[in-house]
């Protein structure tokens, strides 16, 4: 079996304050790498998730101090009653989101539980939250970016310590043309694929990173912005690689933003009688955002995405990611918002 990235890593420094942290979002691929990290600093950690078959494949190696408790985050007396259980707890960690973005589901999920679950982690002893947000919210359009918004205000008027980590875009977001392009078929850009660019940043990269806000008083407090390492790429530089790494010359299919725009319209329109198409509409406002807006930090006096401006963290690079997808050590899910 191929070693995972993370067993690939250097071990961290154990935690000087070993920590009782409440995890919430344990079961994704940055909520699993962030676990582990937190397990790898000494820190006991316990995962609020739905389903002990949601937690199977998220338990770091035995002898972590890692358990697992059952409940509905969307309702706060679940989480007060069958995770928290009135006990104390030093740290709340959340790597929580809305699972598709919709409006509901991202005011239920992003605001309403982070909210709630919030308040019961203050009332058991929690003096520090660390949050992984997302660097979208600096020009929020969508629903799921006020909704975080607004938890991100309520946390900072919240009185205990806060680190609120907004990072860049992730592996598995700018992975679903692999498979596309293997098959033989051309990578899709939207424009010349230079309308955007970002810094990618691995799942294990970003989990050492937001495990180390428990530790480091540089990041209490804090917006941190944070991307991966490496130079910003764009679509074109993703596609080129993802060519090179397979040996072919590299062929792209060049799609107008106005098909988006055009297909935003129509469901817009039949939403207005059938709700499932209006749910179709918001993730196509979702796919037009990403495929239009750079995600670096905007400098503050022009408004323009700024790379230099952007930090960097970690080692892996997106193109090592799709080596290892290639050779099939790593896989992805696709998630509901997926463009391609």
């Amino acid at each position: 079996m191929a070693a995972a990235v993370s067993d690939l890593l250097p071990a961290p420094a154990r935690s000087p304050t070993p920590r009782r942290v409440f995890m919430l979002g344990a079961t994704g691929t940055i909520g699993r790498a962030t676990v582990r990290a937190l397990a790898q600093r000494g820190h006991a950690v316990v995962c609020f998730g739905r389903s002990a078959r949601a937690s199977a494949d998220a338990t770091p190696a035995p002898g972590a101090r890692v358990e697992w408790r059952f409940g509905d985050v969307t309702d706060p007396a679940s989480v007060a009653r069958d995770g928290l259980r009135g006990e104390r707890f030093d740290a709340l960690v959340s790597c929580l989101a809305s699972r598709t973005g919709a409006p509901a589901d991202a005011w239920a999920v992003d605001h309403r539980a982070h909210v709630a679950a919030l308040a019961a982690a203050q009332a058991v002893g929690v003096s520090h939250c660390v949050l992984l947000s997302a660097l979208c919210v600096q020009k929020p359009r969508l629903a799921f970016q006020h909704a975080k918004l607004a938890f991100e205000a309520t946390l900072m008027a919240s009185g205990i310590t806060w680190s609120i980590v907004r990072p860049t875009a992730f592996f598995k977001s700018l992975s679903g043309q692999v498979e596309r392009v293997r098959a033989g078929r051309p990578f899709v850009v939207f424009g010349d694929g230079t309308l955007t660019a970002c810094k990618p940043i691995g799942d294990d990269d970003l989990a050492q990173y937001l495990a180390d806000c428990l530790d480091d008083p540089a990041r209490h407090d804090r917006v941190l912005p944070i991307g991966g390492p490496g130079p910003a790429i764009t679509p074109r530089d993703q596609g080129e690689h993802l060519f090179a790494l397979l040996g072919r010359p590299a062929r792209f299919r060049h799609v107008p933003v106005g098909v988006l725009d055009a297909v935003i319209a129509t469901l817009t329109a039949v939403g207005r009688i059938v709700p499932a198409a209006a749910a179709k509409a918001e993730l196509a406002r979702i796919g037009r955002y990403y495929a239009t807006e750079s995600m670096l930090v905007n400098d503050p006096v022009t408004g323009r995405p700024d790379a230099a401006a952007t930090p960097s963290t970690g080692t892996q690079t997106l193109f090592d990611h799709y080596a290892r997808l290639i050779h099939g050590d790593v896989r992805h899910e696709r998630t509901e918002h997926s463009v391609f």
